[in-house]
């Protein structure tokens, strides 16, 4: 609304004595902003700013000297209810933890009920092996238990499952997949691989809640998964798959939606299907600000940690196997020709270097036969590429979609695996970037938490989240936490059409705001973690205060 009778417009919502990177170049650093509805409308000096403010009208955060940066902008994650009784197993370093939080869960449960837990790693534990299901097994005999790996591409079940899947050691592993089976007596030793997740069948889940009481625990769920998400800073999600529209514009309408999300769907060939995502995308458009159709996501393959990834080359540590293919080369290049001809964004999840290989050549294809566009297809994690991969990604216009925490979480293992010369384009940012990427940052939540403060620090350090000597794993590929900031915040707008209205602190763009109580730009990498979230900021509205 331009300002009448020569007065200045006034602002709802102003920060001043503020540190503001705003990532915008052609106005880079800023004290203050001035906010109205959910629009910037000033960024300067405190003085320039003080003029905005409209006494006993205008909301004021002094910001006194902290730093204030664009809201983080989570470009691949998870999200979605959180299970208040999902066992948590991350950085368990002892597996006897599982069999007891195994046992508590069974005790609270009825039987048959249906018990859920994950993000355990193998290599935390002292001999490094793989668990299996005698673990569970003697606390769990009647329920079925499904305890996923940190990755999502492994799961640990117990005999109970087996039993109910019908998996057998006669049981031939399913394409895409593979039963663990004992190298002495080949029975299936609890974990199932990728497609062969797809084998369970848990039976019939008994739940004692009524159909009111589930729909009001899932609810509830989505206020957690709401709740977490702005106590971090995160004001942008995109999910990577699936999501429920009408969960999200329910919590809109209840003043509860406090992240903005976009919603995406399995990439598939299918010319009805596509057309029904026309139809998704038209309800939720581009041109939305909220709750908006997403890309169409597929998986190529697994992942390192399960020894899934599809390599070229067999793996250094089992010469038995170059990994797995979630599908053939030719259909998945199909079903990147079909979608991309109806001008949808693909997003393809790639680990191993030949995946990442299949995908720039799908992608590359689909210019050669549809034509050239601003399709800004994605290549999510771009894990490990081959050398002569990595200018392709800026030639294509193809995103590296990239989870920095992925990088310190596997490092434990990543040479183990691929041995050392592989590990040059691992997690290979710096050599993206000076190929002339745009790299979109974000969690893969809840394969890694949430929080966006471990991801800047995993992508200026490569160090273990509890410090080490030296310069960190491949220190060449390191960021600096300007860098890292854009690639959270500009970069994965980007990645989502966005660009124009969000990832920068700038007149015009949505005021997804973050303040931070430590000066991420200067304080010693030590400090990083350390760091915490004082205001979060969506749409001009102050929805987490960390006072309050």
């Amino acid at each position: 609304m331009s300002p009448s009778c020569g007065t200045k417009e006034k602002a709802d919502l102003v920060i001043i004595n503020g540190k503001v990177l705003t990532v915008d170049q052609e106005n880079p650093s800023a004290e203050a902003i001035a906010v109205k509805g959910e629009t910037i409308i000033a960024v300067g000096t405190t003085k320039k700013i003080n003029s905005f403010i409209e006494a006993g009208k205008t909301k004021i955060i002094d910001a006194s000297g902290r730093l204030v940066i664009p809201g983080f902008n989570d470009a691949h994650l998870h999200f979605g209810p959180l299970d208040p009784d999902f066992i948590e197993l991350r950085y368990t370093t002892d597996p006897s933890i599982i069999t007891e939080k195994v046992k508590a869960q069974v005790a609270r449960s009825t039987p048959g009920e249906l018990i859920r837990g994950g993000h355990w790693v193998h290599e935390l534990f002292p001999d490094k092996k793989w668990p299996s299901k005698e673990l569970i097994d003697k606390v769990s005999p009647d329920n079925p238990v499904l305890l996923e790996r940190a990755d999502g591409h492994s799961v640990l079940v117990n005999s109970y499952v087996l039993k109910k899947s019908a998996i057998t050691k006669n049981t031939p592993d399913p394409f895409g997949g593979e039963i663990q089976k004992d190298i002495v007596t080949g029975e299936p030793t609890g974990i199932l691989k990728d497609a062969a997740m797809g084998l369970i069948k848990t039976g019939d889940i008994k739940i004692e809640r009524s159909a009111d009481e589930e729909k009001e625990r899932t609810r509830h769920g989505y206020l957690l998964a709401m709740k977490e998400a702005r106590e971090l800073g995160v004001t942008s999600i995109q999910n990577a798959g699936w999501g429920e529209f009408k969960a999200y514009e329910m919590l809109q309408s209840e003043g509860e939606l406090t992240s903005r999300i976009d919603i995406g769907a399995p990439l598939t060939g299918d010319s009805s299907k596509l057309m029904q995502y026309m139809e998704l995308e038209k309800k939720y458009p581009k041109e939305g600000n909220w709750i908006r159709f997403g890309y169409l996501k597929a998986f190529a393959d697994g992942s390192i940690g399960s020894s899934t990834a599809l390599m070229f080359e067999p793996y250094t540590d089992n010469p038995a196997t170059s990994g797995l293919a979630m599908w053939s080369y030719e259909d998945l290049e199909k079903m990147v020709l079909a979608a991309d001809k109806m001008g949808f964004q693909i997003g393809i999840h790639a680990i191993g270097d030949k995946a990442n290989n299949w995908i720039l050549n799908s992608f590359e294809k689909a210019v050669k036969v549809n034509g050239k566009r601003d399709s800004r297809h994605r290549d999510e994690h771009t894990q490990t590429v081959l050398l002569s991969d990595i200018p392709r990604f800026a030639q294509l216009g193809v995103i590296p979609s990239m989870q920095p925490t992925h990088c310190i979480s596997d490092k434990l293992f990543y040479e183990k695996r691929v041995g050392f010369e592989r590990c040059k384009g691992t997690y290979a940012w710096r050599s993206l970037i000076d190929a002339g990427s745009l790299l979109a940052f974000g969690t893969d939540y809840q394969v890694e938490p949430l929080n966006p403060i471990e991801g800047l620090y995993a992508a200026v350090t490569r160090k273990d989240r509890l410090g080490e000597e030296g310069e960190g794993w491949f220190p060449g590929q390191k960021l600096t936490m300007e860098e890292a900031i854009k690639y959270y915040t500009f970069g994965s707008a980007y990645a989502q059409f966005m660009d124009d209205r969000k990832g920068m602190i700038k007149p015009g763009y949505l005021a997804d705001i973050v303040i931070v109580d430590k000066d991420l730009l200067t304080i010693p990498e030590s400090e990083i973690m350390k760091t915490k979230v004082d205001y979060t900021i969506v749409g001009g509205k102050i929805v987490y205060n960390s006072d309050k």
